[in-house]
């Protein structure tokens, strides 16, 4: 027999065994419990496995009884990722979320590239018999009877790459995806649920529209802000590096509609971080500040408004003798939640709990405020809202009218120059015309009436001044 007969005889030959196995499997298919199916061709996949030059690594949902981080990372990852012998996909929108989840569906195969290594990924859904127990972690373990798992196969020699550099790119990806595709939300305490940590905040849907764009501040502080958010959030190496944890502290200050609920909220849509939104008064002592504060996400901005009148915060060092005199029931009351225990968590042992958070403090009164709070290293950046400026109307004339100029532009930003009026006040005058010219007249009327009131304000306090100044001259 020449070689090209035998050779042609040994393909004849595998395409026959092919075809048998092939036949078998289909028979067994049809035949055989899903089960036993199951297990027949997990045991040709090994044989086939023992002999091959490629590896694969099983990445199980579960953990014992706690979640598979690496799973959770692969169906994120995976989610967008088709191959042409795609066939099927899973669409779904998550409860309270915007966009659309894409998953693979179980069985169907991907096929992924990561320098120059080809991956192949298979999830794998596996029936199994009802279990006896309960793992309230894995709604699978009785709800479905279902196994759940990642196999990706991948040439052997590549083991070492895949455990370095590959699923820890397939980690950081999904924590990246995650981030771009969730919504924003704020949450509130609900103190009804205060013993679980899972539940102690109620989020909702953050939808406010602000953006750095429309809001109406100086530009020189604006452009502060963006440069100072962005260099926090790609410095998590340099923190580590320098001992620090991975947080920055804001004190917003200035009078009341001067936009820092405003500014809170561009920060959140530009980072796309959460807000947590806390209320001191309500809270009972320090151990339920610490519980609170420990159940914020990370990637989210903690706001305290209005710390000057929210709590009565007093100075360490001069609050105790002060204290020691009063009523246990004043005593209590106003020890419920102290300045050491808010320092603690926003620079302390606690701050370290949380990776990438923003705390941001708000008041009217800056001069309120304990200096202990203000220190370097509490709050990083103080940022004064101040009253509408000539540029700051401009920007909401555009905003709400669409107007880049007008012919009373001029006077109206001399007027707004030389009084003290809010960005707020400017925007509901604004708002309460549609015809511009209509508008721009009524904001005019409306700031020469602020004038006039703000001069009798400053005359009267000028007579009160001199009153005690004469009170005091008498005395002597």
């Amino acid at each position: 027999m020449s070689s090209d007969e035998s050779k042609l005889a040994t393909a004849k030959t595998v395409l026959s065994t092919v075809a048998s196995i092939g036949a078998a499997a289909m028979v067994a298919r049809t035949v055989l419990p899903e089960e036993f199916q199951d297990y027949l061709f997990s045991g040709i996949r090994n044989l086939v496995n023992r002999f091959s030059n490629h590896l694969t690594m099983v990445i199980d949902e579960f953990d014992g009884l706690v979640s598979n981080q690496i799973y959770e990372a692969a169906e994120v990852y995976l989610g967008p990722k088709t191959s042409p012998t795609t066939r099927r996909l899973k669409i779904s929108i998550p409860d309270k979320e915007q966009s659309i989840n894409v998953a693979m569906e179980c069985n169907e195969e991907v096929t992924d590239a990561f320098e120059g290594v080809e991956f192949k990924w298979v999830w794998v859904c596996r029936q199994i018999e009802s279990r006896d127990f309960y793992n309230p972690r894995d709604m699978n373990s009785t709800l479905r009877s279902e196994v759940r798992s990642f196999e990706v196969t991948f040439p052997k020699k590549h083991k070492q790459r895949v455990l370095e550099s590959y699923i820890p790119h397939i980690v950081k990806q999904a924590k990246s995806i995650k981030h771009e595709k969730k919504s924003v939300k704020i949450f509130t305490v609900d103190y009804q649920k205060m013993y679980s940590l899972n539940d102690m905040w109620t989020g909702l849907n953050f939808d406010h529209p602000a953006k750095f764009e429309t809001l109406a501040m100086d530009d020189e502080v604006k452009s502060m802000v963006l440069k100072d958010l962005q260099r926090f959030v790609r410095r998590r190496e340099y923190y580590r590096k320098v001992g620090k944890a991975w947080k920055r502290g804001y004190l917003l200050y200035g009078p009341p509609g001067t936009g820092k609920s405003s500014l809170i909220a561009a920060m959140a849509n530009y980072l796309n971080f959460d807000v947590y939104d806390l209320e001191l008064t309500e809270i009972r002592d320090n151990s339920d500040l610490r519980k609170l504060l420990v159940a914020t996400a990370n990637r989210s901005i903690l706001v305290v408004e209005d710390i000057d009148c929210t709590v009565e915060l007093h100075d360490r060092e001069s609050a105790g003798p002060d204290l020691a005199l009063q009523s246990p029931e004043v005593h209590d009351q106003v020890k419920k939640v102290t300045l050491s225990g808010l320092l603690n968590f926003v620079d302390g042992l606690w701050s370290s709990c949380g990776d990438e958070r923003i705390i941001v403090f708000t008041t009217n009164h800056k001069d309120k405020l304990d200096p202990a709070l203000l220190r370097p290293g509490r709050m990083d950046v103080h940022i004064h809202m101040s009253y509408c400026t000539p540029g700051g109307f401009r920007l909401l004339a555009f905003n709400y009218l669409g107007l880049k100029d007008h012919e009373l532009y001029g006077e109206i930003e001399d007027l707004i120059a030389s009084t003290n009026v809010t960005p707020a006040e400017v925007a509901e005058q604004l708002l309460k015309n549609d015809e511009p010219d209509d508008a721009l007249r009524g904001l005019i009327e409306f700031v020469c009436e602020k004038r006039k009131e703000n001069e009798e304000t400053k005359a009267k306090k000028g007579i009160e001044v001199k009153n005690i100044e004469k009170g005091e001259e008498s005395e002597k």
